[in-house]
């Protein structure tokens, strides 16, 4: 299975209650990226990428909804949590509506917040699975690909036979088409191991999938700083 990085951001405007929850998820193994604000939320969220979220609702300058918008503007998939004092039906409704996975009213049991987001990482790593078993056949604008076979063909002229590595990056990149497929997947996958100089191998590759691609003009594998890459098809 694979291991997706536990990066985690925490929006919370109680600086007691934030350096107390992010202590305590770092002690069970979550790396915890603290924010003050919606504002500074905002602007972690847009430098690196994050594997779930826990917003705070009421909070000074930019609240936890507004935020949780924004969010779902760029990423539609990381889940998101909200952690919120406010018990009542038409903010619990606000938030499913904006797309929240899950609403924990404070005071809450830890305990019961960690179990959520182990839940919520199992079931993610268990449909990276289940997507890699299901789809090996897809159509890429004018391309054919067969993910099995590694064969790349072109308005259905020959095959171009891909390398190991083009072709499991290609397959994510299908798999991921028209959204984010994060650098951090890629790498632990098909590289097993993230550093930096898995990294800029990965970044050679996605140049020569680049030039196998050109010959349809409205595909593009897009570079997301700081979160990884988007294969678009316009």
């Amino acid at each position: 299975m694979i291991a997706l990085k536990k990066k985690v951001l925490l929006v919370e405007d109680d600086q007691n209650f934030g350096a107390i929850l992010r202590d305590y998820l770092e002690l069970n193994d979550f790396e915890v990226v603290l924010a003050r604000n919606g504002v500074e939320g905002g602007e972690k969220f847009n430098k690196e990428e994050f594997a779930i979220c826990l917003l705070d609702v009421m909070m000074p300058y930019k609240d936890g909804f507004t935020l949780a918008k924004e969010i779902r503007k760029v990423n539609s998939a990381v889940p998101i949590i909200f952690l919120t004092a406010k018990s009542m039906k038409e903010d619990v409704v606000k938030g499913y509506n904006l797309g929240a996975d899950d609403y924990l009213t404070k005071p809450f049991d830890s305990d019961v917040l960690l179990l959520k987001m182990r839940a919520m990482f199992q079931r993610m790593e268990q449909n990276v699975v289940n997507l890699d078993k299901a789809k090996h056949l897809f159509t890429i604008g004018k391309f054919d690909f067969n993910a099995k076979l590694r064969e790349l063909s072109y308005d259905a002229g020959p095959p171009v036979k891909l390398s190991p590595k083009e072709g499991a990056l290609l397959q994510l990149l299908a798999l991921h088409q028209n959204d984010l497929m994060p650098r951090e997947l890629a790498l632990k996958k098909i590289w097993k191991e993230d550093t930096y100089f898995t990294s800029r191998s990965m970044d050679v590759y996605i140049a020569k999938l680049r030039k196998h691609l050109k010959a349809d003009p409205i595909i593009q594998i897009s570079n997301i700083h700081g979160k990884g890459f988007r294969m678009t098809v316009d």
